[in-house]
């Protein structure tokens, strides 16, 4: 046996150093959990047996072999901490993993939905001390097996015996799992996690080439003629609340609330003649995206994601919206939100389009949200419903007081005073800002069930005061994140049906609907999807109409 000289003795320190570097990198990042709930000191009291494994691999192989392997080591280290990051981010608002193939848009949302929150140049240093802190990671990682790869032969003894003793006891304990049964503290899941990954990506692939197949189907619609003829020379309505879920309504702690103010939105209604009809909806999308909600709803096929999503706008499968247009009825799009360009609007079918600058509001913003709902309602009566065009009309509104940072919260003032919406400009200018209010996870719960309390408030009040003899849907796009829900929340959001033909909506009740504005607890979910095909049908059958008396006059 040849035994270490000086030199070799006085790089024992550097030997060590890499070794240590090398397994403190990669153990963290083959043991970092990919969900949020998944952090606890038991998560890192794992052994993965590629570490040993790599380490003798780096110090045994020839120079150039092991270089070559220490860079691919580093980008699979870098793949598997950016999923698995991407999997916590993801799981936390959407709560369901990360496909790099599907999600790469989400980047640019998350960006929105942040710089909003915190402000732009807060959100800038952020994310960039984040992609500066992750590549200094994997720099490092990089360095510490490039060391260990040129190490000559009289330097490996160490690094050797190390690994080899790390291999041991890996093996040691996974056998030891194995045959008593017990938890297994070393084995080699990061690769399955890897390839599992890979996997996924292939399946997403997969299923966009089935969801192209139902693109291409034939749909069976209803004869023109017969074409929503129970509602034909009526306005119907179609409006989205953000982040309007079950979880409002049966959540203990959100309940106390909204409860009473359906109980109360249901009075009003049927003092104004109207009548009620609730049930659930499965959305496709959770804390987030809501345009998933509104393509599925409004074509019939379940969008899950944006590859479907971008799939869906360049195909010729017919809107909702699309199909009322044929039919004779102006088509409008309500959209606050939308302050860019929005080129996915002609898959649609709207005669008109609606966006922020559109609508006239000259009041201050509520940070993110660009006005609040009583203004996006009041401009929709103004220049969509009495525009002095005679025909029906079927409108597409997104009310979005309740997107998050939920602050300040909106308060409902008398209708005739809303005009340009500067007399907002104090409830938009009062309260804390988003990074105050987030900082307490129960402040960020309270406000954002008040959000939806005054959306709800204001949906109802414009209805049964401006109503008249409309057919509205109202529903939810979506849960809010998984803060606001906890993680096992049902996906599933309310949608009520309000018209003053009775007849009209006791055909919902027939197909599962709850009478009134709360939803039966045991009441079905069906999903989203499936909401196109039954308002069509429901709608086009034909119905002799069926008006409440109304018991106050307006």
């Amino acid at each position: 046996m040849i035994a270490e000289g000086p030199r070799c003795k006085q790089n024992l320190p550097r030997q060590f150093a890499a070794v240590l570097v090398f397994v403190i990198i990669a153990f963290a990042a083959l043991n970092l959990p990919d969900y949020p709930g998944g952090f606890s000191a038991r998560a890192f009291a794992h052994l993965p047996i590629e570490i040993p494994l790599l380490g003798l691999a780096l110090v045994l192989l020839p120079r150039r072999v092991a270089l070559v392997l220490a860079a691919l080591a580093t980008v699979a280290v870098g793949i598997i901490l950016f999923l698995k990051l991407g999997d916590i981010g993801v799981q936390s608002a959407f709560q369901r993993r990360f496909n790099p193939y599907l999600d790469l848009r989400i980047f640019a949302d998350g960006w929105n939905v942040f710089s909003g929150t915190i402000g732009g140049l807060a959100a800038a240093l952020a994310v960039t001390g984040a992609i500066v802190l992750f590549l200094g990671i994997l720099a490092v990682f990089f360095l510490s097996q490039f060391y260990l790869a040129r190490l000559s032969s009289k330097q490996t003894r160490s690094p050797v015996l190390v690994f080899a003793a790390l291999l041991a006891v890996g093996l040691a304990l996974w056998a030891t799992g194995a045959a008593t049964g017990t938890r297994i503290y070393a084995d080699t899941r990061a690769s399955g996690y890897l390839v599992a990954r890979i996997q996924s990506v292939t399946q997403a692939m997969k299923d966009m080439q089935s969801f192209d197949r139902s693109l291409a189907e034939t749909e069976a619609l209803p004869e023109a003629n017969t074409l929503f003829r129970g509602v034909r020379g009526r306005d119907v309505v179609l409006i989205f609340i953000e982040s309007y879920g079950r979880s409002a309504v049966e959540d203990p702690r959100y309940a106390p609330l909204i409860g009473p103010r359906l109980e109360a939105v249901e009075t009003e209604l049927k003092e104004a003649g109207f009548s009620t009809a609730s049930g659930w909806s499965w959305s496709p999308t959770i804390g987030g995206l809501s345009w998933l909600a509104h393509g599925t709803f409004l074509s019939g096929l379940w969008v899950d994601n944006q590859a479907r999503y971008d799939r869906l706008m360049m195909s010729d499968r017919k809107s909702l919206n699309r199909l009322f247009r044929e039919a004779g009825w102006r088509t409008a799009a309500v959209m606050p939100a939308i302050t860019m360009d929005w080129p996915e609007s002609a898959y649609y079918g709207y005669d008109t389009i609606f966006a922020a600058a559109d609508l006239g509001y000259r009041g201050e913003p509520f940070n993110w949200v660009t006005m609040p709902d009583q203004y996006t309602l009041t401009a929709f009566d103004r220049l969509v419903r009495h525009d002095g065009d005679d025909r029906p009309v079927m409108a597409e509104i997104a009310l979005i007081s309740s997107h998050a940072p939920w602050t300040p919260v909106a308060e409902l003032i008398d209708w005739a005073d809303v005009g340009d919406g500067s007399v907002f400009d104090e409830q938009a200018t009062s309260g804390d800002p988003p990074a105050v209010v987030w900082a307490d996870r129960e402040r960020v719960r309270r406000q954002y069930i008040a959000t939806i309390d005054y959306s709800l408030q204001t949906v109802g009040d414009y209805i049964a005061r401006f109503g008249e003899d409309a057919v509205f849907i109202v529903l939810g796009d979506h849960q809010p994140a998984p803060l606001i829900t906890g993680p096992d929340a049902s996906r599933a959001v309310p949608i009520h049906v309000i018209s003053r033909d009775a007849g009209l909506v006791e055909r919902f009740e027939a197909e599962g609907f709850t009478p009134g504005m709360i939803p039966a607890a045991e009441a079905p979910e069906p999903l989203m999807d499936t909401m196109r095909e039954r308002v069509i049908r429901i709608f086009s059958e034909p119905v002799r109409p069926q008006y409440r008396n109304r018991s106050v006059s307006r």
